[in-house]
């Protein structure tokens, strides 16, 4: 994917994700995403209650980022998931994945740099960071062997509408690549984002549990780089909304043609707006002092 523009400027060939600005509507996508979460910053909740913000969305977007895996819980059981004892070998499957992407949550959430603080937050190596979210999210649900492991020569079990996902040395040499690019590029936040988040979808780099991984990664990512520097900007309920319009725009980003990469990217930019508007909801309930109750217990919401 990371070639898909096919351009052989020398900028772009330093660092392949500046030439995705450049494609068709990212960069008005990519500047109203901006403006979207500077706003959110400003809202009075933030100025002393932003951890309470930023805890109630990360609820809210485990619920639908498991919904969209396939286990939908309401919000409360999703809420005594998260600040109950740690889920039972007697737990269904649903609940398993439901409390998976809690975890992941709460992972990601311990990375972030608080608000306020200065410069960009310094995170565990790329590799690193992956195997931590993978194993928070499928530690008691799917097979040890598996848990935080790159899969090889195995074909993943989710995501199967996306294509065949690659496997063998080719799912270790493009995380690899993946993550040097990561490291290297001065692209937007939601740009880096994007393609971290859609090119762990077409990878599917894990036996399963790929969809909650790539979504934690993506969620940290926009705020230790500072796009969304409150943490609670919340796009999965959107996106649990309307999951074939996800998927899709996904498989898009999965051919690496330039108008699907560029599709990808705009989704998520939109994603980014309309989860700015979900935080700012969080946030008002949270000023007004209900916060355990902003919002809706559906996955939509």
């Amino acid at each position: 994917m990371l070639s898909a523009t096919g351009s052989s400027d020398r900028a772009a060939a330093e660092d392949p994700l500046a030439a995705l600005v450049g494609l068709p509507g990212v960069a008005d996508a990519v500047d109203a995403a901006r403006v979207a979460c500077e706003e959110l910053r400003w809202h009075e909740a933030y100025r002393r209650r932003w951890r309470e913000v930023r805890a109630e969305a990360g609820l809210r977007g485990a619920q639908a980022s498991a919904a969209l895996d396939g286990a939908r819980v309401p919000l409360d059981a999703v809420r005594a998931l998260a600040t109950g004892p740690a889920g039972s070998s007697s737990a269904s499957s649903t609940d398993a994945v439901a409390w998976g992407a809690v975890r992941a949550v709460a992972f990601v959430e311990r990375l972030m740099p608080e608000l306020g603080a200065r410069g960009q937050a310094a995170l565990p190596p790329f590799g690193q960071l992956l195997a931590g979210v993978h194993s928070a999210v499928t530690v008691g649900w799917l097979d040890a062997a598996d848990v935080g492991r790159v899969r090889h020569d195995e074909a993943p079990r989710d995501l199967t509408g996306l294509g065949p996902a690659p496997v063998g040395d080719e799912v270790a040499a493009r995380l690899d690549l993946l993550g040097r690019t990561v490291a290297a590029t001065r692209a937007p936040a939601l740009v880096v984002a994007a393609v971290v988040h859609g090119e762990l979808l077409a990878l599917r780099p894990f036996a399963a549990g790929n969809g909650v991984v790539a979504r934690a990664v993506a969620r940290l990512l926009v705020t230790s780089r500072g796009l969304d520097p409150t943490g609670s900007v919340l796009p999965e309920p959107g996106w649990a909304a309307a999951p074939n319009l996800y998927l899709a725009a996904a498989a898009g980003f999965a051919t690496g043609t330039a108008d699907g990469v560029a599709g990808w990217v705009r989704a998520c930019a939109a994603g980014a707006v309309d989860g700015a508007a979900r935080a700012r909801a969080v946030a008002d309930a949270v000023l007004a002092g209900r916060g355990a109750r902003a919002g809706t217990d559906s996955a939509e919401g």
